[in-house]
C-alpha cells in the first residue's frame, strides 16, 4: 500500500504540470517515475489530463522473472485538490480504480506475492534500511478522502493450503475505503466490500463492513457470506475430511476483531444441502453415521464458532483453530456431545478432538 500511495504522489505531479497534457509525453514520464519505485514490468497505455481529474488507461504489471501478470487495470481516475500543493502536501478527494484484476499467490513457505511486491531480491546487510531512511526523507504527505474499486476481480492461488493448492476467485468486487493517510497515522478508516465468490456450479456472495487502522492493522469488521459452495474451500478442510463432500453451500456471519495481532472472531455458520459419500470420515466422524444424522435434519445444520488467538504466536494457526472450532460444534449439534476447548485459544485442538471421539467410540 505504501508504494501505491507514493505512486499517487507522482501521478498528481503529472496532473499539476499542465505541459504534460500531451498523452505521449505523460505516459513516458509517468511510466519512468513509477518504474523507479517498483522496478521493470510496469506499463501504461494512455494518460489523459482532464479538467477535474487524471485518467490513466491500460495499466499492467508483469513480474519480469516469473512472467506472471499481477495487475491489470482498465482505467484509473484520480481527483486531486490542487490547492493542497500550496500547503506542500497532496490531497486526493477520490481515487477510483475501474475494472481491475489482481493476482496473488502464497508459497508453501507462507510468503504472499502480489501486485505491489514481487519475489524479493537478496540485499546486502544495511542496504534495505538505508533505502528506507532515504524514502522517509523524500516522503510527501498524502491524504486520500476516498479510495474505491469498481467491478474488480481477485485470483488467489494458495500453495500452502495442502497437497492441492487452494484457488479463491472473487468477482464483481466493489470496495470503498476512506480516510487514508501517508505516512500512516493511527486512525479508523471506514471500509466496505461486496462481491462474489466463484464456485464450481454457482457463485456465492461476500460482504464486509467496518473499519481498519492502516498504521497498526487493527480492525473490526462484520463479515457475511451467502450460498458459498463448500467445494471452493476443499483444499483447506481436506486434512480433516477424508470423505467426499459432493455438494453443499454455507452461509456465515461473523464479527472479526483484530487488536495488537490478537484475533477475536465469534460467529455463526449454516451448512445447507449437504450431500456426503458414506466412505471415510468428516471431522473424525464416520461419514456413514454423519450422513444418517444429517438426513434427519434435512441435510442442513447450523453451528456456532468463536476463534481467538495471538497471530504473532508461531503455535497459533488460524486455519487449524477455525476447523477445530467447527469440528466441536458440528459434533455437538448432531447430538454427539463432546466437551469443547471452551473460551480459551485453540491450540492442538485437532488431536484433542480426535482423542475424545475415539474414547467415546470405544465406550460404545
Amino acid at each position: 500500500m505504501k508504494k501505491w500511495l507514493a505512486i499517487a504522489g507522482v501521478v498528481i505531479l503529472v496532473f499539476a504540470g499542465g505541459y504534460l497534457a500531451l498523452s505521449f509525453y505523460a505516459v513516458k514520464f509517468l511510466q519512468a517515475q513509477i518504474q523507479k519505485m517498483i522496478g521493470p514490468g510496469f506499463t501504461i497505455e494512455q494518460v489523459q489530463v482532464k479538467a477535474t481529474h487524471l485518467s490513466i488507461h491500460g495499466i499492467r504489471f508483469e513480474d519480469p522473472r516469473t512472467k506472471k501478470t499481477f495487475l491489470g487495470v482498465e482505467e484509473m481516475k484520480i481527483y486531486p485538490d490542487l490547492r493542497s500543493f500550496l500547503k506542500k502536501r497532496l490531497h486526493i478527494r477520490e481515487w477510483a480504480i475501474l475494472s481491475p484484476s489482481f493476482f496473488f499467490y502464497r508459497t508453501r513457505d507462507g510468503i504472499t506475492i502480489g501486485p505491489w511486491v514481487s519475489i524479493p531480491k537478496e540485499e546486502k546487510s544495511g542496504e534495505a534500511s538505508h533505502r528506507e531512511v532515504k524514502k522517509e526523507k523524500e516522503t510527501i504527505p498524502i491524504r486520500i478522502d476516498r479510495f474505491r474499486i469498481e467491478k474488480g476481480s481477485i485470483d488467489f492461488d494458495d500453495m500452502k493450503a495442502g497437497e492441492t493448492p487452494g484457488q479463491i476467485r472473487l468477482r464483481d468486487i466493489d470496495l470503498k475505503l476512506e480516510n487514508i493517510r501517508y505516512p500512516s497515522v493511527s486512525s479508523q478508516s471506514p471500509i466496505e466490500l461486496k462481491g462474489k465468490i466463484k464456485g464450481v456450479a454457482k457463485s456465492g456472495e461476500i460482504f464486509a463492513k467496518g473499519w481498519v487502522d492502516l498504521a497498526s492493522l487493527d480492525m473490526e469488521v462484520l463479515l457475511k457470506m451467502g450460498e458459498v459452495e463448500l467445494k471452493t474451500f476443499e483444499p483447506y478442510y481436506r486434512k480433516r475430511v477424508s470423505a467426499e463432500i459432493e455438494s453443499g453451500h454455507m452461509n456465515m456471519d461473523a464479527t472479526v476483531t483484530i487488536k495488537s495481532q490478537r484475533i477475536n472472531a465469534p460467529g455463526h455458520m449454516e451448512l445447507a444441502d449437504l450431500q456426503i459419500k458414506e466412505e471415510g470420515t468428516v471431522f473424525y466422524l464416520p461419514a456413514k453415521t454423519l450422513a444418517s444424522l444429517l438426513k434427519d435434519k434435512g441435510n442442513r445444520v447450523k453451528v456456532k464458532f468463536h476463534v481467538k488467538g495471538n497471530m504473532d504466536d508461531p503455535r497459533f494457526d488460524l486455519q487449524d483453530a477455525f476447523l477445530t472450532q467447527m469440528a466441536f460444534s458440528f459434533a455437538e449439534v448432531l447430538g454427539l456431545p463432546i466437551k469443547s476447548v471452551g473460551a480459551g485459544e485453540s491450540e492442538g485442538g485437532a488431536g484433542l478432538f480426535e482423542g475424545l471421539f475415539k474414547k467415546r467410540e470405544k465406550k460404545r
